[in-house]
């Protein structure tokens, strides 16, 4: 009898790895390294009385931790899984081993594999109707949907996990989602709402004492913040992620936290400062398998490298960046990316390239746009369906008579009325404010084709486009151009800094800028050219006109930067009244003028063709020994 008692005993009794198993769990969300000894100790013990379904669990919270560390660690835990499948009793966890596989490929960078094992997990884990599994697997297909963005679909698996984990009495993992939601909301450009959803996360998070969650939530505030350009804010939450991921050894978040730095060091203009930064996490990154943050810290250098000039550079970051990003069809980061490699491009004179890029990011931009509409309108939709849900359960509960069902049926349906009313208001008020955006940036981004960043006027491309027209309005009256290039300019660089050869350039647009009145205009073709085109002038007026750009250019003040050396320029000058003549002849004939200059000793005006009076077609130079003539010597 007594034998019998201490048999049933034995049976009803808790295995003593399941209570180490359950902090484990619990410690996931508080400090990673103790949830994976704990679930390693869990391990040690099952060696000596084994249990498929605990030991399983233990395996889950290992491949959880080495996902974001180590793949072929994590790979090894699915694989010891997959033969204890055929003893376990709980069918749901199938659905667990399928989540992480999916999350060992979404930190890869293949999110088409991930989403897969993730729709897998959701299945399994419903036919076996084991909810903390499903909600498990909803969390990860939801995140990576908003990412993909899906907003629609992935708040509405957000929200039935956080219900499921509610209803499971797993506060900690509702705040988990309540996170998740917040950063769909952040991807949805909803910035302010996100910002508002982490401040109550983290509230929680820290009144539970969860580190590791808190570490999560205070850099995606800071993104948040960093979207909103609220630079002081955003540094100081993603640097205290950064002291919470080093207190728990986190590498992953200490990664994450200092490409959030290097972020707001450039929305400060800090390039120098941004670079140090990322060195520091690429050094990180490299300790896990992330791809997207490898990605996100190289399109940080990108802007960092762009921002000091470093255009080739920059140039093989982003496109580093890209390749991820298009993998990932993360919307956001492609447009921003397409964004500086068109400008990065067209500033180092490749303008076919840059106009590529330029034309890929109105299109993302416009994709973008059109799917927040799509998808705001039926995440509005789904947040309405589940307070309408939510209200009329209630209603069931508190009605016992069919009167009284009535009446509720007939408030809810003017609630719903009024609900229809204010998200018509509420989806066009959207609808206008994207609009307006999408307009902006348009213009900005037609104003950057079309402009010298350096000096403000107009670059080659807008020049051409302007000569033809002018061309074309002549209608065979006379038409001028200049070409003038400034002298010896590779010198002021070698010997003072490309920070003073910029300041002569800008100088030198303005004197230009002054010279040349409506309907004449001025450009910059590149380097240290410009050019001025001059409609219905003639070659001696074009010429009186040269002479007057050479003299106020060797009247600028350059004393406090380059001391006694003076800015000179040599000028082309060319002047047609052929309705045949084009855009390129006339470049080719007053660069031929400007060849003529440079080789008489700079500092003068030529033209090309030559006038029938030989005195007529060259403005002569300085006197001898003049400043002017040894121009940067």
């Amino acid at each position: 009898m007594l034998l019998a008692q201490a048999g049933l005993a034995a049976e009803v009794a808790p295995h003593p790895a399941q209570a180490i198993v359950d902090e484990a769990s619990v410690a996931m969300r508080t400090d990673p390294e103790a949830s994976r000894r704990d679930a390693e100790q869990a391990l040690d013990i099952l060696k000596r009385r084994p249990d498929a379904d605990i030991e399983i669990r233990a395996r889950l919270i290992l491949c959880d931790y080495q996902s974001e560390r180590d793949t072929a660690a994590a790979e090894e835990q699915i694989r010891l899984i997959g033969g204890l499948l055929f003893q376990s009793r709980r069918a749901g966890l199938r659905a667990g081993m399928f989540d992480c596989q999916g999350q060992i490929a979404e930190t890869a960078g293949n999110n088409d594999k991930a989403l897969e094992n993730y729709e897998r997990a959701v299945t399994l884990a419903s036919d076996a109707n084991d909810e903390e599994m499903l909600a498990a697997a909803l969390f990860s297909r939801g995140y990576l949907l908003g990412l993909q963005g899906q907003y629609a679909a992935g708040l509405a698996d957000l929200r039935r996990a956080q219900g499921l984990y509610e209803r499971l009495h797993l506060s900690q993992h509702a705040l988990t989602a309540l996170n998740g939601i917040a950063i769909l909301y952040n991807r949805m450009g909803d910035y302010e709402q996100a910002r508002h959803m982490y401040s109550l996360a983290l509230k929680a998070q820290r009144d539970a004492k969860l580190l590791r969650e808190q570490a999560v939530t205070l850099h995606n505030l800071g993104r948040a913040q960093e979207n909103l350009s609220q630079w002081p804010g955003a540094r100081e939450s993603f640097q205290e992620s950064l002291e919470l991921s080093r207190q728990l050894s986190y590498v992953r978040g200490e990664a994450y936290a200092l490409r959030g730095l290097a972020a707001v060091e450039n929305g400060l203009s800090n390039p120098k400062a941004a670079l140090e930064i990322l060195q520091r996490a690429e050094e990180l990154q490299k300790e896990t398998p992330d791809a997207r943050l490898e990605a996100q810290i190289n399109l940080a250098r990108g802007i960092a490298l762009h921002q000091l000039k470093r255009l080739p550079e920059s140039v093989a970051a982003l496109e580093d960046a890209l390749q991820v990003f298009r993998q990932a069809a993360s919307l956001s980061e492609l447009r921003t990316t397409y964004s500086e490699l068109a400008t990065t491009y067209s500033e180092m004179g490749n303008w076919r390239a840059g106009y590529g890029f330029l034309d890929k990011a109105a299109e993302v931009s416009e994709r973008r746009y059109l799917n927040q509409i799509d998808q705001r309108f039926a995440t509005l939709k789904i947040e309405f369906d589940t307070v309408a849900k939510e209200k009329e359960n209630a209603l069931l509960l508190r009605e016992n008579q069919a009167n009284e069902k009535a009446l509720a049926q007939e408030r809810r349906a003017r609630t719903l009325q009024a609900a229809v009313i204010v998200l018509v208001v509420v989806l066009a008020a959207v609808l206008l404010v994207l609009a307006l955006h999408q307009r902006r940036m348009s213009l900005r981004m037609r104003s950057l084709a079309m402009t010298d960043e350096l000096t403000g006027v107009p670059n080659r491309r807008a020049v051409l486009g302007r000569l033809e027209s002018a061309l074309s309005q002549s209608a065979g009256g006379p038409c001028s151009m200049l070409i003038i290039d400034i002298d010896h300019f590779k010198s002021i660089n070698d010997q003072h800094g490309h920070a003073e050869g910029d300041a002569a350039l800008k100088l030198v647009a303005a004197t230009l800028r002054d010279a040349v009145r409506a309907p004449g205009f001025v450009g910059r073709l590149g380097g240290e050219e410009f050019v001025a085109v001059l409609p219905s002038m003639g070659n001696e007026a074009a010429c009186e006109i040269a002479e007057t750009i050479r003299c106020g250019v060797m009247a600028i003040d350059s004393l406090p930067w380059l001391g006694e050396r003076r800015i000179t320029v040599s000028v082309g000058v060319t002047t047609c009244a052929d309705t045949k003549t084009t855009a390129g002849g006339m470049l080719h004939s007053a660069d031929q003028a400007l060849y003529e200059a440079k080789r008489d000793g700079r500092n003068c005006v030529k033209v090309h063709p030559r006038p029938a009076s030989h005195e007529a077609a060259a403005v002569p130079a300085a006197p001898s020994g003049s400043a002017a003539q040894v121009g940067f010597a």
